[in-house]
């Protein structure tokens, strides 16, 4: 439930993107790249070369790919719009486009997709290796390894399963249980327990990982560690902004455009403003929004026109009590919108952008800490 935005938000200044694929942008976080210089790293080590250990690390993407597939399809038949999804070694994040966070039994149903596609796919594959290759020692260690990639897949798929079915956040069966706590604990209680719980189950993967001599459990713990620190800091600073409301962070002194007026009188307009994007009103009513570039490159292409008919509609909205959250995991499940206007009812009466909404939420929220100490 909460938390996932932001933490996707931080966690993508460390990734890159693939591209869009049937409209969701997926991203490879950095620390694949890290798995990738492990793997061909590793690979002289078991008498292998760097191709080989290439082709492990394409492995355990191979298995992440059958997770997050499945993911999707199950979101999409929840009826809940992927916007974009970011790919880490032990599975992936996904933000989606309407902007809201999933119930608890969502997650709960969601938490069990992945684990479910990779144990089956797993399986799968445990049969048709029997099948044609009988003499294949499906159970000889190490599980995975350069030196039987088809079996490593095997076990790629087995194992993120398996891990993915373990309570730590950040994993889906971690944010299932924090989330199904939060409804009768609240989110302080719940936070603070799966935290505890997550660092205990990554520490025991650490080191059964160094003492049964499996790298693949050393590393997933470590991962652990280190994803749910980042988990860990971004529920403090949720729970610090939880109470702040748009009415305390919403510009009020702001520059709107009309609907009749046309793309020079605009411009002309934007020019002497310090905003980078305007609400459009018509008898006070928000109709929509234009951006300056977007007035320029609509003057360049079509020549003078009017706002009406180069404006967005369909605008992502706050009210003045929303909380400030609600309003940040829309503007990231909506693509990162750059402006939300403050409407009460159809009156535009503040707008917020995201350097305007990051710069008075984190003062606030100083200004707010200092004045608890004061009073102690």
């Amino acid at each position: 439930m909460i938390g996932r935005a932001h933490t996707i938000n931080r966690m993508q200044a460390w990734s890159f993107s693939l591209g869009r694929w049937l409209g969701v942008e997926v991203r490879l976080h950095a620390y694949f790249l890290l798995l990738l210089a492990l793997t061909m790293g590793a690979a002289p080590a078991a008498g292998a070369d760097g191709t080989r250990g290439f082709a492990l690390w394409l492995m355990v993407l191979l298995a992440v790919a059958v997770r997050e597939v499945a993911r999707a399809v199950a979101a999409a038949w929840m009826g809940l719009e992927l916007n974009a999804v970011l790919l880490l070694p032990t599975g992936g994040l996904m933000t989606f486009a309407n902007g809201a966070e999933l119930t608890a039994g969502t997650e709960r149903r969601m938490a069990a997709v992945g684990p479910v596609a990779n144990v089956a796919a797993g399986a799968v594959l445990a049969g048709l290796m029997l099948a044609v290759a009988p003499e294949v020692e499906l159970w000889r260690q190490p599980w995975v390894s350069v030196g039987h990639l088809l079996r490593a897949l095997m076990w790629s798929n087995v194992l993120l399963g398996v891990v993915n079915a373990l309570p730590a956040v950040p994993l889906d069966a971690g944010r299932a249980v924090r989330a199904t706590l939060a409804t009768s604990r609240g989110m302080a209680v719940a936070a603070k327990a799966t935290s505890g719980l997550s660092r205990m189950i990554a520490l025991l993967l650490v080191c059964g990982g160094l003492a049964l001599r499996q790298p693949w459990m050393t590393a997933a713990g470590a991962f652990l560690l280190l994803a749910g620190s980042l988990d860990r800091q971004t529920m403090l600073v949720e729970n610090e902004i939880d109470s702040i409301r748009m009415r305390d962070v919403m510009l009020e002194d702001f520059n709107t455009l009309s609907g009749a007026d046309t793309l020079e009188e605009a411009l002309n307009r934007a020019m002497h403003a310090t905003q980078d994007v305007f609400p459009v009103v018509r008898s006070g009513s928000l109709v929509g929004a234009i951006s300056r570039q977007r007035i320029v490159e609509a003057l360049e292409s079509g020549g003078n026109g009017y706002v009406q008919g180069t404006m967005t509609r369909g605008l992502t909205t706050a009210a003045p009590d929303d909380p400030v959250m609600t309003t940040l995991r829309k503007m990231v499940g909506h693509g990162g919108a750059q402006l939300v206007p403050v409407v009460d009812g159809d009156r535009v009466v503040g707008i917020v952008t995201p350097g305007n909404l990051s710069h008075a939420t984190r003062l606030l929220a100083r200004q707010r800490r200092l004045k608890k100490l004061a009073e102690r």
